[in-house]
């Protein structure tokens, strides 16, 4: 996987904003009543942090050369934000911009985290820019959440924020009395996934030809609570954001194959905890019949999870998850010679465990994945002490056991111990 993180904005929406600014504003009423005589937009506040995060692989397994995958992460990062608005509160705005220096890979570099501008009316916000959107109730497990994610950052033990990446997007938030919408128009964007310049993986190292979706990605869920229960549907028209792989001669060629996801979720209160519920159905758009082993077959995926205080200061939870592939003997039935094969029914459960000490200065955290058809699993052990209100640091591990076949055990030669130091200001 190439590695491109632009300094820049790429919207494909100029064909659709003005059909649903005008909408809007006509549904919305307009600006609220003084608008126009209210003064001019805001000076922005700026602040920020200074942060520095550092990750040791172990074992002893050999890296490729000329990688950084001995010492995955050595990076220092500047982040600034701005945000402001005006005419009493209906324009607002706010930009991330991350300048970094990774000294594991002798490379730097600006990354616009987030950049959007937002209206906001009595009947509905709406927002255009690079923004991070978040769907679902799963914790670290995506079903309905089919947004990017960095898995490079999360494997490399950064802060749990750099797991999303921002889409560049047009989103429009209405408040009909029945419930709540949102709308989201996006450019594709891709999973940053881990690569060989981090990380070790089995066999041989390909290099492919991807070619990224063209057209607008489109997202709606429609929400509201039901007594003290937050129910949602959700539905998607998007693309796999893992590449799938083909060889052509002795060229490898890729794509983002299409999908559609459809799905609901429920959360609420149960005992003395919290009960999260969510389901989905995948639609491999282009693989309907699950016979091009390169594609994902369609999928239907189902999640229970419960949370509750288990003592002072002290909270667990606990998840199961279940993948059933569709078209399972098709699969079988194509799947190249040599390629490992999947199960038809793929479960996994979490545990998440969180304990505050010290006037709730120090907090430690344990994240378990166990994958229960696969035989694998990914632990992360962290501790986190407050220094002050503005500087903290944190120690962790990433560890992955069990089966090489597997979803986190073929990443088994990567377990790494990470330190991140952040300043804020």
């Amino acid at each position: 996987m190439s590695r491109q993180m632009s300094a820049t904005l790429r919207l494909g929406l100029p064909t659709v904003l003005p059909a649903v600014l005008t909408a809007a504003l006509v549904w919305g009423v307009g600006l609220p009543a003084g608008a126009a005589e209210a003064s001019p937009l805001e000076i922005p506040e700026i602040h920020g942090f200074l942060q520095a995060h550092g990750a040791a692989r172990l074992g002893g397994v050999g890296c490729d050369p000329g990688t950084a995958c001995d010492g995955p992460f050595n990076e220092q990062r500047l982040q600034l934000k701005a945000e402001g608005g005006g005419l009493e509160g209906a324009l607002g705005y706010a930009g991330k911009i991350d300048l970094l220096h990774d000294a594991a890979l002798g490379e730097s570099e600006a990354d616009i985290r987030e950049l959007y501008a937002d209206y906001n009316a009595e009947r509905y916000t709406l927002r255009a820019g690079r923004q991070v959107v978040t769907w679902g109730v799963a914790d670290l497990l995506f079903i309905n959440d089919t947004f990017p994610k960095d898995w490079t950052a999360f494997y490399g033990g950064l802060p749990l924020e750099y797991l999303k990446r921002g889409s560049d997007a047009l989103r429009l938030d209405l408040f009909p009395e029945f419930a709540d919408v949102q709308l989201v128009l996006a450019d594709f964007r891709p999973d940053r996934l881990p690569d060989r310049e981090r990380f070790v993986f089995p066999g041989q190292a390909i290099q492919a030809e991807l070619d990224e979706p063209s057209g607008l990605e489109v997202g709606l869920r429609v929400s509201r609570y039901i007594g003290s229960w937050d129910g949602a549907l959700y539905l998607s028209r998007t693309h796999y954001r893992a590449p799938a792989l083909r060889q052509v001669g002795a060229i490898w060629q890729g794509g983002f194959p299409r999908l559609n996801a459809y799905g609901a979720s429920l959360s609420g209160p149960l005992g003395s905890g919290v009960l999260n519920l969510e389901a989905g159905y995948y639609d491999s758009v282009e693989d309907r019949d699950g016979n091009d082993p390169a594609i994902e077959n369609s999928q239907t995926r189902l999640l229970a999870g419960y949370s509750r205080q288990i003592g002072a200061d002290t909270t667990l939870g606990v998840q199961g998850y279940v993948e059933w592939m569709h078209d399972h003997d098709a699969y079988r039935r194509t799947l190249p010679a040599g390629q490992t094969e999947r199960d038809e029914l793929r479960g996994v459960a979490t545990l998440r465990l969180t304990r505050f000490q010290m006037h709730q200065t120090l907090r430690l955290s344990l994240f378990a994945f166990w994958g229960i058809s696969e035989g694998d699993g990914y632990i992360i052990p962290s501790a986190r002490y407050a220094f002050s209100d503005a500087l903290w640091g944190e120690v962790g591990a990433n560890l992955l056991v069990g089966d090489r076949s597997g979803q986190f055990g073929v990443l088994g030669d990567n377990d790494n111990l990470y330190m991140t130091l952040r300043y804020a200001f």
